[in-house]
């Protein structure tokens, strides 16, 4: 059940009552019904995934316990790979008094492609108190203890998520340890709650106070920590600015100690600003694009206040996933030894290329529903044009030089030259500068990517200062008031369709971008542009705008330069060519100089070197 310090409207992600309906959550584990009412366990957190359990572990059945107090009926239900429902059993209670156990095994065979496990509570003229429900088994599993291995930045979020995991009794129980790496200029240890977190961690907290290595470096420290300092059997990665559902790992534990072959186990994202909404259900690395994406499949941004889980057909086909992110994913120890360590990419698509380097060695990703946690969907975030920008680009094209099977020259060529003309006529300036820096020290190879995690981001944010586009002030209050017609405005906002408008549109913007801007742009912006709407087919109409960021957390002042345009537009022709040119030469020194990148030794060196 959810806890005291959860908000509201997480209720639908552990029970689905109707309106008039409101249960008592006495615990974490208990909760009460009222009288005369139904209510479904068929929730996110309280069905059991059984397909995935079916596919992936050696569980062939599973029985339903709980003890319960009342008067009423207690009825089990599967659900198909089509989202149909099944009956399975029922039992009357007529326990008004006393305490009784309720057991209701249910067999797994059929549940190879899909469908959950729930069960429903309906009451008769009394309340029916129901109490440790939990799906178990009865085939033994081996006990298995896992070390988790955060990275911060945000030390108040850390913090939180420490005092989480150490006051959960059931949770404690299978920690080994818990690394922290503290990377942030406020340390861990001077943040208020801390001496809370070490006092219900006790010695089983590490804070490791580093450099900014980054998420990779970060989480490289874990594993690291993990794999030569303990014999935990597992190890989690997790992110600091998290909202923990502690179950969650203890979710992520028993699968892989039931898993038929050592498996990644990952957890879903829920939407942190919206509690009820998943936000990330399964993601897979399309290799012919390498860009990543939804898996075949997968629910993107569902409300579960708004639809249940029973409600949802989509949601009941099992799902195949490539990899996990990183927000929460769990490690069989064997996985990391024969796997090697992360690439030193600082960040961004570090958890990618590990799944896919993993798979290749035999081990596949599972993103098990039911265990996930609270994350700022990257939706709300300006990442794929501030300055993770050129690790977005570099590293993309290091995952695709070493595991795409496929010639991807002309795919990269056709969408980076797209994508620096829609920056450009976006007056993102900064943008391109940094993505075509990125593409050049992709070319220089990888002898310097271990070097690069002290020193890209200082580099890169020093590259942005010069230009407007990343130059951001708390307001728009902060700029003088715009002067274009808003009625054009509006009707510029309307989007190209098919693909002759959509060349003559990006045509018209190419020729206004060649030519001088009207003196006047360059001190009073255009336009105030919310992010929603700043798109190329507006801005490149424009000689200047205030644009919002994605978060609403400031805006910069864009101003279009024609020269600036210019150079940049053939500095990527320039850079796309040659990567066209150079493309398998770059995959053989990557692929040879792979195993060096992600040994134990090298990484040793990173670290030793920062102690």
């Amino acid at each position: 059940m959810p806890r005291d310090e959860d908000p509201l409207d997480v209720r639908p992600l552990y029970l689905d009552e109707p309106e008039n309906v409101h249960s008592h959550v006495s615990s974490r584990r208990a909760v009460t019904v009222p009288t005369s009412a139904k209510v479904s366990f068929a929730s996110y957190f309280n069905a059991f995934p059984a397909s995935y359990w079916k596919r992936w572990t050696i569980v062939e059945d599973v029985v339903l316990r709980m003890t319960v107090r009342g008067a009423g009926r207690i009825d089990v239900y599967r659900s198909k790979a089509n989202g149909d429902t099944v009956h399975l059993d029922g039992q009357v209670i007529r326990s008004p008094k006393a305490w009784s156990q309720v057991e209701v095994p249910v067999s797994l065979k059929p549940f190879e492609d899909g469908g959950w496990i729930w069960f429903d509570v309906f009451t008769d003229d009394t309340t029916m108190e129901i109490d440790e429900a939990a799906w178990t088994t009865d085939q033994p599993l081996p006990a298995q203890t896992v070390a988790i291995g955060m990275t911060t930045m945000r030390p108040v979020d850390a913090v939180i998520a420490l005092r989480a995991l150490g006051e959960d009794p059931a949770v404690f129980s299978v920690l080994k340890k818990v690394f922290v790496a503290d990377q942030g200029s406020v340390k861990v240890r001077n943040t208020p709650g801390y001496d809370e977190a070490v006092k219900a961690l006790g010695d089983k907290l590490e804070i490791i106070e580093q450099d900014n290595l980054g998420g990779s470096g970060g989480f490289t420290r874990g594993l690291y920590e993990a794999i030569e300092h303990t014999d935990a059997d597992q190890i989690m990665l997790m992110d600091d600015d998290i909202r923990l559902e502690p179950d969650a790992v203890l979710r992520s534990n028993a699968f892989a100690r039931a898993a038929a072959q050592p498996v990644i186990v990952g957890s879903h994202m829920l939407n942190l600003q919206a509690r009820a909404r998943l936000h990330s259900m399964g993601e897979v690395v399309d290799l012919g694009t390498c860009y990543w994406r939804a898996a075949p499949g997968a629910l993107t941004d569902h409300d579960f206040g708004a639809e249940s889980l029973r409600e949802t057909e989509e949601l009941h086909a099992r799902i195949d996933a490539t990899y996990n992110g990183w927000w929460m994913c769990l490690f069989p120890r064997e996985v990391v030894q024969r796997t090697g360590y992360p690439l030193p990419l600082f960040i961004k698509w570090d958890d990618a290329e590990y799944s896919l380097r993993a798979l290749e060695k035999g081990y596949p990703t599972v993103s098990l529903p039911g265990s996930a946690v609270w994350h700022m969907p990257w939706t709300d975030k300006n990442d794929a044009t501030d300055w993770q920008a050129y690790f977005h680009t570099r590293n993309r094209l290091i995952l695709a030089a070493l595991h795409s099977p496929y010639d991807v020259r002309s795919t990269l060529l056709k969408q980076g030259l797209k994508l620096s003309l829609r920056h450009l006529l976006s007056m993102e300036y900064s943008t391109v500068v940094v993505q075509q820096k990125a593409i050049e020290d992709f070319l220089a190879g990888p002898s310097k990517l271990f070097d690069s995690l002290r020193t890209a981001l200082p580099e890169i944010r020093e590259l942005r200062k010069h230009y407007a586009d990343a130059q951001v002030l708390p307001s728009a209050r902060e700029f003088p008031p715009p002067t274009f017609d808003m009625v054009r405005a509006e009707q510029m906002l309307t989007p190209p369709t098919n693909p002759v408008t959509i060349a003559s549109e990006a045509a018209k913007a190419l020729m206004h971008n060649l030519r001088e801007p009207q003196a006047a742009t360059t001190q009073r912006p255009q336009i105030n542009v919310p992010a929603s709407n700043a798109r190329w087919f507006l801005l490149g109409n424009l000689d200047s705008a205030t644009v919002s960021n994605a978060d609403g957390s400031g805006v910069a002042f864009r101003k279009r330069d024609p020269k600036e345009f210019r150079q940049l537009m053939r500095r990527a022709v320039r850079n796309y060519r040659r990567l066209s040119s150079e493309w398998p030469r770059m995959q053989k020194v990557y692929r040879d100089a792979l195993p060096e990148l992600t040994s134990v030794e090298s990484w040793r060196k990173v670290f030793e070197a920062n102690s």
